[in-house]
């Protein structure tokens, strides 16, 4: 070679290295993941093309109707058709990529399909031309959704696609698009269960507009203040367009945008037009972008039902776009998919901002805020909540029962039918209140049947471990004194089955006609009852569903993962109990709190801690907010997505309810109605340190034309200063402060929907002194507007559509037409800041995971009247979030330290758990850690790692950190650890 072309060789390598920063990459061997990217050239602007559709797992129809197609006058979609045709066009050019997200679709799907077709699936799937990403059953609400529910829903879909594909089939990345604002503790899961990055579409628009501007659009999100990072550090991505495609460039056959017409020949040739305003759409978008890496979203709602236009397009667009290569430009345009577009960031070896809060709450323009939803269908969100603690009744006594629980003296039960419901409801358009009411109803009419096949299950395994066949009665209706077994009976006997790690105490109503009981606990210790007379409020409620007169109250406890058993015996029918006295008294109190009222209107006046002797100022009313119907200022509504009211101050229901009390020795009641429709019960139980409020709210009267939007407000004597504090997804707690947005200067333009937040499990308020908490049943949607108050909205009936989609109001009907009554509970809990996370923690932790209630007609026959699953109860700190059967000799086990770091002085240790002496009748013979998704084991995981402006450099977790023997499992705050146990009954 001469010495000037040596030169000349030279000099182009080092502009190459000089611009390009890193030399071209060389396409991996052939193979999915990773290793199936397409090569990208780094000298240009690479756009990388995702082929996707967005399939609703239910919304304006219901989950079959969109699988099948049906109904199409509502919305034309037919999942299947999708699949059908993505996967024949697949096949017509290997550079052609397609992404799949909602595994509930898939896997209808797939079970239809014959061989041959499965062989092509799977072909392509090993290729990585057909990639899953989320992987999940479905696309997971992040606001009203429980942490245990998304897990599970997770796990569900993911075994699926592990089974089914192996290695191939699991997803790298998280993929939100759709979620109205988006959950730290989400981007905590996914990092967990070994996503290497989260990309997501809805951002408010204030701080999207921010982001684009200092070239923020991606980040590395720091999701948990209690975790070492790396742990719960999750690289994010917002997308440009939402999930859509650049303006002008949809061709799917529900789309009008003009398809690319290269023949010269033919009319309406449109190729240069279409190439030049594809490549200035290209710069403008990387200008918000900081790699020579952007991505473009190509398809949309239930698109690809023909997917020959899309492909045939994209394909001319990459072949027309990357021509003008040849003349000098500098954009590349391919095929890609998330994770590879992922791993291109990874390369550029980049900085990345860092991002410590959340994207609550969502706002797309000045007055519409996606606060409303937090609180739509209330009735849905109690009756998902229950839902999925039945479920992990039922997968717990699986394990503890056995094969017989399947196959027992009461036929065939099986837990499978409720988890994918369960998975189904945890949709961002199911639990979230926002799809249509015949949906609504598909999806708890799903619960229902999920659940009564559990209660074939736990029938059978409690006839197993107790020795007793008597069929069992689940009364649902106990909230409203409704349950013909106890009301009729003049002996019955109750099983108490507690789900969680540790002992519970727990209060029980149970509609009887008798005036005298005599109940015994399982040794035949009489058990403190007293019957007291069913509310005018329960009676109005319930209607013709029971008649009860009384309720017989008592208290009752169980073991650790184990059931306690009572008896009770009906003494006498007459006669009837005293009725409560008119007025409220000046105090209600036990030997933890005393509770004051105001005699003249009857309402809370204050709450103190006796064993503390704290005392704070509080009083509790209801309101309800007058729902805009637009103004001159905004056409916005209020409606199922949309909170928005037209004024910022809330109509008082009632200054003075009318009050009745009763009091005795299990129970003191101050029942308060405020209005024909909203009442309440103050409730203090003799051996309770919290106070419960069971408010009954419904029908919303709307005769008036106006909807309503219903809240309860405390209002204390704590000094806030704007602050309060809201869980995240039910486990860590985030700091919230009217109108303030953490890494945003906010221009706060609806005072009130503007500053509500998602509450799952509790919500506070504090000052150095005292800490006023609030449990909740369900979620809702909770602010802080006043110094010193939390306001919770409770329930929603609006006359207008939202224009979000649903093309619906929300006016629930009810069970008899004339709107929907809802009942819920709120407990308060007065403590010093200190000590509130030792007591407010496992509260929370019982109102999510409840016992569940069975009943059996007679005197008990069993030979078991008291077990325990555990050989004793585990530390305060440990919950027992998952113990489910895996197969037939495994068994799935997630243990979670339920304590953040430096929350509580006692419980923010770390634990250590023996798993060999942990079960009663298990004996466990092999163990294998796994992510938190349960498809990887624990030492196969290896993310991705990235470089962010924190000060904090984080070091990688060494594996099983701090265990000291191999069957002894250390937890750290926060930290849920999976385990594949290998076990065998003793």
């Amino acid at each position: 070679m001469a010495a000037r072309e040596l030169l000349l060789l030279c000099v182009l390598v080092l502009q190459c290295v000089g611009v390009c920063g890193r030399p071209p990459r060389v396409r991996d061997p052939p193979g999915c993941g990773y290793q199936s990217c397409p090569a990208t050239k780094p000298s240009m602007l690479n756009v990388h093309l995702v082929p996707h559709t967005h399939d609703d797992v239910g919304w304006l129809k219901t989950v079959d109707q969109y699988y099948y197609g049906g109904w199409n006058d509502i919305q034309h979609a037919g999942v299947q058709y999708i699949l059908d045709s993505v996967v024949s066009e697949l096949q017509k050019d290997p550079a052609r990529r397609f992404i799949y997200v909602e595994t509930a679709f898939f896997y209808r799907w797939w079970r239809r399909q014959d061989e041959r077709t499965r062989s092509v699936v799977t072909q392509l799937v090993e290729q990585g031309r057909l990639e899953f990403v989320n992987g999940g059953w479905c696309m997971s609400d992040e606001a009203s959704t429980h942490y245990s529910a998304v897990i599970d829903q997770m796990t569900l879909g993911l075994r699926f696609l592990n089974q089914t594909f192996g290695e191939c089939g699991r997803p790298r990345v998280a993929w939100h698009i759709d979620p109205f604002g988006h959950a730290r503790e989400h981007a905590s899961m996914f990092a967990q269960m070994g996503y290497d990055g989260l990309f997501f579409g809805r951002l408010d628009y204030q701080d999207k507009t921010r982001r684009m501007k200092m070239k923020e659009m991606e980040m590395v999100w720091r999701a948990s203040e209690s975790l070492q990072p790396p742990t719960a550090d999750l690289f994010t991505g917002v997308l440009p367009n939402g999930y859509n495609p650049p303006q002008g460039f949809c061709w799917d056959q529900s789309c009008s945008d003009a398809p690319v017409q290269d023949d010269p020949d033919l009319e309406d040739y449109n190729v240069d037009d279409l190439v030049d305003t594809f490549i200035k759409i290209s710069y403008t978008q990387a200008e918000t972008y900081k790699t020579n890496h952007i991505i473009m979203t190509m398809g949309s709602d239930f698109q690809y039902e023909n997917a020959v236009p899309w492909y045939k397009n994209m394909d001319k667009l990459i072949h027309h776009v990357n021509a003008k290569q040849a003349t000098g430009s500098k954009v590349n345009v391919l095929y890609s998919t998330p994770s590879c577009y992922l791993q291109e960031l990874n390369l550029a070896n980049a900085t990345w901002p860092l991002k410590t809060d959340d994207f609550f709450p969502y706002a797309d323009d000045a007055h519409d805020f996606w606060t409303g939803y937090f609180t739509s269908r209330p009735a849905l969100k109690r009756y998902e909540r229950l839902s999925n603690s039945f479920l992990q009744t039922c997968n717990q006594l699986e394990v503890l029962g056995g094969p017989r629980s399947t196959h027992g003296p009461f036929g065939e039960g099986n837990s499978d039918t409720l988890k994918r419901a369960m998975a189904v409801a945890q949709h961002h358009d199911a639990v979230s209140g926002t799809e249509k009411q015949h949906v609504a109803n598909d999806y708890a009419k799903r619960l229902a049947i999920g659940s009564a096949h559990c209660q074939v299950l736990v029938s059978n395994s409690l006839a197993f471990l107790s020795g007793s066949e008597r069929p069992r009665v689940f009364c649902e209706n106990l909230n409203i004194s409704v349950c013909p077994l106890t009301e009729g009976s003049r002996q019955f006997v109750l099983n108490v089955y507690n789900p969680l790690a540790r002992p519970v105490s727990w209060s029980v109503h149970l509609p009887v006609n008798g005036t005298v009981y005599n109940v015994s606990d399982w040794d035949g210790t009489p058990v403190d009852n007293q019957v007291i007379p069913v509310s005018k409020a329960t009676r109005d409620l319930r209607r013709d569903r029971g008649y009860a007169q009384f309720e017989l109250v008592f208290r009752v406890q169980a073991p650790p993962v184990g059931f306690n058993t009572y008896t009770i015996t009906r003494v006498q029918d007459s006669p009837a109990p005293a009725p409560p006295k008119p007025g409220a008294p000046p105090f209600i109190q036990n030997k933890y709190l005393r509770v004051t009222f105001d005699t003249q209107t009857g309402l809370l006046s204050g709450l103190s801690n006796l064993e503390t002797k704290q005392s704070i100022k509080l009083t509790q009313n209801f309101y309800w907010y007058n729902a805009s119907v637009g103004n001159s200022e905004s056409l916005q509504t209020s409606g199922a997505y949309i909170f928005r009211p037209n004024s910022s101050t809330p109509n008082t229901i009632s200054s003075k309810p009318e009050v009745t009390t009763l009091q005795n020795s299990v129970v003191q009641e101050v029942r308060q109605q405020f209005s024909p429709w909203v009442s309440q019960v103050v409730r203090l139980y003799t051996e309770s340190k919290h106070l419960e409020l069971e408010w009954t709210v419904g029908p919303v009267p709307v005769d008036d034309g106006v909807g309503k939007e219903v809240i309860t407000r405390l209002d204390s004597s704590i000094e806030t200063d704007g602050y309060f504090y809201t869980d995240s997804n039910g486990r860590e707690i985030l700091q919230r402060r009217k109108d303030y947005r953490p890494t945003w200067n906010l221009d706060q333009t609806e005072p009130i929907a503007g500053n509500y937040y998602p509450l799952n499990t509790r919500a506070f308020i504090k000052d150095e002194q005292s800490q006023l908490t609030v449990v909740t049943d369900r979620s809702q949607g909770v602010s802080s507007i006043y110094n010193g108050s939390l306001e919770i909205m409770v329930h929603r009936r609006l006359l207008r559509d939202d224009y979000r989609g649903v093309a619906e109001p929300l006016s629930e009907p009810g069970d008899y037409y004339d709107g929907l009554c809802v009942r819920g509970r709120l407990l308060l809990a007065l403590t010093p800041p200190s000590a509130a996370a030792d007591a407010h923690r496992p509260l929370g932790q019982e109102m999510v995971f409840q016992p569940t209630l069975s009943f059996q007609q007679g005197a008990t026959n069993s030979t078991t009247q008291q077990f325990s699953g555990l050989s004793s109860a585990l530390p305060p700190a440990v919950h027992v979030l998952t113990l489910s059967q895996w197969d037939q000799d495994s068994v799935l086990l997630r243990l979670e330290h339920q304590f953040e770091r430096s929350e509580s002085h006692a419980q923010s240790q770390t634990v250590t758990v023996s798993l060999q002496k942990m079960f009663s009748t298990l004996e466990v013979v092999g163990v294998s850690e796994m992510s938190l998704g349960a498809n990887q084991w624990k030492e196969d995981i290896k993310r991705m790692e990235w470089k962010s402006n924190s000060s904090e450099t984080p070091a990688p977790l060494r594996e099983r950190e701090g265990d000291p023997a191999p069957w002894e499992v250390t937890l750290h705050p926060m930290q849920i650890r999976t385990f594949l146990l290998r076990v065998r009954r003793k």
